[in-house]
């Protein structure tokens, strides 16, 4: 271990961007797409940004996505560019306050079937005939058919 401390980067750390850039020389763009290429079927792939850097494919701005060609006798499948950041339809609210209204219920749905509301099991919990046994979070429960 060195007695001058950690290392400091070449690069001062205000000057990397977290954002993707535009894979084309000279290009400082934000990425918005990935570019792969099927050599097997002549088929260059242009698609949504990918969500990890891949060392085989290429991000590339709205700019150079749009200009882009494919060598002669290559097919260029251009799928669907999401242009902005997705927005949550109204059924993922409704799902979410769904969820945030279950949280919300009283812990009397949680003695299951066969509980007798209002009667305290050991501990001040409610008994529930069919639990044997607890320990921490796990129950043993007794069979159905005993």
């Amino acid at each position: 271990m060195s007695r001058r401390g950690p290392l400091k980067s070449a690069v001062p750390s205000n000057l990397v961007s977290p954002v993707r850039r535009c894979s084309r020389t000279a290009c400082g763009r934000p990425a918005v797409a990935t570019l792969t290429y099927v050599y097997a079927d002549s088929t260059a792939v242009l698609g949504p940004l990918a969500t990890y850097a891949e060392p085989h494919c290429y991000d590339l701005c709205a700019e150079h996505s749009e200009r882009l060609t494919a060598p002669r006798g290559w097919d260029v499948v251009r799928l669907a560019v999401d242009s902005g950041p997705a927005r949550p339809s109204s059924d993922d609210l409704e799902a979410l306050a769904n969820a945030v209204r279950e949280a919300a219920r009283p812990q009397e749905r949680a003695a299951g079937p066969g509980a007798v509301p209002g009667v305290m099991g050991p501990g001040g919990r409610d008994a529930n005939p069919m639990e044997v046994a607890r320990r921490g979070h796990l129950r043993v429960l007794r069979s159905p058919d005993s």
